[in-house]
């Protein structure tokens, strides 16, 4: 099997296969590609933006309309993400893409975010012998990911839900909840108790904006 077909059977692989150096050499490529329009980018003048949105097309696999990146990102591929409309991703975005991440319509990051698809066994023998595994991770339609969160590897986060500041996301969390914690577990859903109250007892007034 090739790399990226042993990726895709979750089988363990290296990015250096010498059985396949072609295709090695092709992600090593690729690799550096998405390391480069990261540093292009993160080493713009903030009011660059044109030039920033140009370079976001170049990084990643697809991106819809109205999506705002605030520099820093750190990325493997950038090839691999796909991003929604109406995004918003905070400082320190960092994507460990070796496989696929889904980024749907108005999702939003808080600053710090990891997201990580590729892991290694626990074993140290089995471990240095080099090889990983990578697992999709999908992130829903509406999701908020809050500060410092730690999405791994596997992980599909629900349409419209919360994922709490400094949570760690080790499995599923279903649509419309609240999840805090490491490891993160849902906390409660969201009702239309959150309709009225943005904030514990803060209320929402009837400004249109």
């Amino acid at each position: 099997m090739k790399i990226q077909e042993r990726m895709a059977s979750k089988q363990l692989f290296t990015d250096d296969d010498a059985n396949y150096p072609k295709e090695a050499e092709e992600l090593a490529k690729a690799r550096q590609r998405g390391k480069a329009i990261c540093y292009e980018i993160n080493h713009l003048h903030p009011d660059d933006v044109v030039k920033r949105k140009m370079l976001m097309k170049q990084l990643f696999g697809s991106i819809g309309e109205h999506v705002w990146l605030e520099p820093p990102i750190r990325m493997s591929y950038g090839s691999n993400t796909t991003v929604g409309n109406n995004v918003y991703i905070n400082f320190n975005l960092t994507v460990i893409d070796d496989y696929k991440v889904t980024i749907g319509n108005d999702v939003m990051f808080g600053p710090n975010v990891t997201i990580a698809v590729t892991n290694h066994p626990v074993h140290p023998e089995k471990r240095k012998e080099g090889g990983m595994f990578a697992l999709p991770v999908v992130i829903e339609d509406g999701v908020w990911v809050g500060s410092g969160a730690i999405i791994v590897p596997g992980v599909t986060i629900g349409k419209g839900s919360v994922i709490g500041a400094g949570s760690v996301v080790t499995k599923d969390i279903p649509a419309n909840v609240i999840a805090v914690g490491n490891p993160c577990k849902v906390l409660r859903k969201i009702t239309d108790h959150d309709k009225e109250f943005y904030y514990k007892d803060m209320r929402f007034d009837q400004v249109e904006w």
